[in-house]
């Protein structure tokens, strides 16, 4: 068994879905699909039940991914061991937004853990940049928010969260149980500084042109919010400041977490670096 294959496998197994983890990997379905068949018939064994409704893990598969996430992880701790005596003993992650996250918090404890001799720097950047860095070339890996310009780069998505509608608290459209995006075609919005990436300004638009104050950070959409009745998204689970209140917005995507890297880089500290973030994503 080749460890692509692995992790072929594994995208499969976390996913239920040969479309969706194609995507994930960043190739097409038909290949991921003959690998799988190929590493059944390798092992003798059926790993997925396959029907109209969906995919399954069989209990032998079930057996092989708890194997298989288990050697992947070595392998990928014994590629940043060797590149730490290497000299490779630094790494730059950029971050968009609230660093207080726990996933993000689970996160650095346990890259902290695997490898306690490499310095992580970080570069926390605004809302004008939301691949951190990475397009720039300043940063190594990215722990940010989609959707934004991908080219260049390999993105895995780690969380979906739900999002809302940013008000006064004595606006009228706060008593609504939920909103949708016709509700505000009316409303002045915040919108960030021109050059800003256009996908994700789209995104925080509600795929809208708006008019509005320009803002840069999380605190200064609030504060737009608070002293000018503007509207915006924000995440549906954030604590509104006092005299602000959150509503489900019930049309809109939710926000993506993501890490994002360079395509092709081959940095197997940023390899330990993903790996470790679905786990901490996922707890």
């Amino acid at each position: 068994m080749e460890l692509r294959t692995l992790r072929y496998f594994v995208a499969v197994a976390e996913e239920l879905h040969f479309g969706r983890a194609a995507v994930r990997l960043h190739m097409s379905q038909p290949p991921l699909s003959r690998a799988i068949k190929q590493l059944e018939a390798g092992l003798g064994a059926t790993l997925f039940d396959r029907s109209s409704t969906g995919v399954a893990l069989t209990p032998v598969g079930t057996v092989l991914l708890d194997e298989a996430r288990a050697l992947l992880d070595q392998a990928d701790r014994v590629r940043a061991r060797v590149a730490t005596a290497a000299g490779a003993t630094t790494i730059t992650v950029g971050i968009l937004g609230d660093s207080t996250d726990p996933g993000a918090t689970r996160l650095a404890d346990a890259y902290h853990r695997q490898h306690p001799r490499v310095e992580v720097r970080i570069r926390e950047t605004d809302l004008t940049d939301p691949s951190c860095g990475l397009h720039a070339g300043l940063v190594d890996v990215a722990l940010t928010r989609g959707p934004f310009d991908e080219t260049g780069l390999t993105v895995q998505e780690l969380r979906a969260d739900p999002v809302g509608v940013l008000l006064r608290a004595d606006d009228p459209l706060a008593r609504r149980s939920s909103l949708e995006l016709a509700d505000l075609a009316d409303r002045r919005w915040f919108l960030f500084p021109e050059g800003t990436d256009p996908i994700w300004q789209s995104y925080w638009n509600g795929g809208e042109t708006r008019e509005g104050p320009v803002v840069r950070a999380v605190q200064e959409c609030r504060q737009a919010v608070l002293w000018n009745g503007t509207v915006g998204m924000t995440l549906l689970d954030h604590e509104p400041a006092e005299g602000l209140t959150v509503v489900p917005l019930v049309d809109m995507p939710p926000s993506r977490v993501v890490v994002a890297w360079n395509e092709g880089d081959t940095n197997p500290l940023i390899r330990s670096f993903v790996r470790i973030a679905i786990a901490a994503y996922r707890d």
